[in-house]
């Protein structure tokens, strides 16, 4: 009975050793695994600060590429259209514009001038028949017709205010009379004075006055003539000149470079008159 005890007590921490024993391997073969997962760990965490790395990488990359993708380069195909789209807008920007000038109302044309009234145009009638006679030379008779307008015609203020201006030379010329040369010559000299002084009327008063002595001095024709040309009376001072030239035909030559009748030079009877052969 002893023995069989003494076995089993025996026996009994073999097999708790041997028990115990697996969970020693267990508990080493536990740790062999952490230290060999430890340095996985390791590995995989020194991987991920490349990872990282790589990721910002991409990340500063990708505002080069959507920098890149908001300002394309320019294709020449793509500029063309441009333009066309351009020119298209511009055109039919114009085609509007015209459109709406077109419906603009046209501008109102001015007002027609106001036409004389029949005091007015008969007023300016009298008016240039006196001064016809003014520029001829003739006051006395200019003087009267002068008086008649401003008595007539007195409500046509212009008018009237002129022929007052006109009626006033007139007199005065006529107060001078008597003071006036009696002989032909003396009045054609005095004529001649007027003349270069450019007191055209007045020496055309003296020409005449010297004619009306004396109607057929050639040399008062001219001096007349050359008068008439400064004041502007063309039809007449050729007359004159033509009149001069056929009493004493060799005044063709002062004629030619006379300053005096430069206004008749345009004229084809004065021409005619001084470079014609003499009859």
């Amino acid at each position: 009975m002893s023995s069989s005890l003494t076995k089993g007590l025996r026996r009994s921490p073999t097999r708790s050793k041997s028990k115990k024993a697996p969970a020693k391997t267990a508990k080493r073969a536990v740790k062999a695994k952490a230290t060999a997962a430890k340095p996985k760990a390791k590995r995989a965490a020194a991987a991920k600060p490349a990872a990282r790395k790589a990721v910002t990488r991409k990340a500063a990359a990708k505002p080069k590429a959507t920098a890149k993708a908001r300002r394309p380069a320019p294709k020449p195909a793509a500029r063309k259209t441009a333009a066309k789209k351009l020119t298209v807008s511009r055109v039919k920007k114009t085609h509007k514009l015209a459109a709406v000038r077109a419906v603009r109302p046209t501008q109102t044309a001015p007002p027609a001038p106001r036409q004389p009234t029949i005091d007015e145009s008969a007023a300016l009638g009298a008016f240039e028949r006196a001064h016809k006679e003014f520029v001829r030379g003739r006051f006395a008779e200019a003087r009267n017709q002068f008086r008649i307008l401003v008595d007539k015609y007195s409500q046509v203020s212009e008018v009237a205010a002129r022929a007052r201006t006109y009626l006033a030379i007139a007199e005065s010329r006529l107060r001078t009379e008597s003071m006036l040369p009696r002989d032909a010559d003396s009045l054609y000299d005095r004529g001649v004075i007027e003349l270069n002084r450019g007191e055209y009327v007045a020496a055309q008063e003296m020409f005449e006055r010297a004619l009306k002595r004396e109607p057929e001095a050639a040399h008062i024709h001219y001096g007349l003539a050359a008068t008439r040309a400064r004041l502007g009376s063309i039809d007449l001072a050729l007359e004159s000149l033509q009149r001069a030239l056929a009493i004493q035909p060799n005044l063709r030559v002062r004629a030619q470079h006379d300053h005096d009748l430069n206004p008749l030079r345009n004229d084809p009877d004065f021409d005619r008159l001084i470079f014609s052969n003499p009859s």
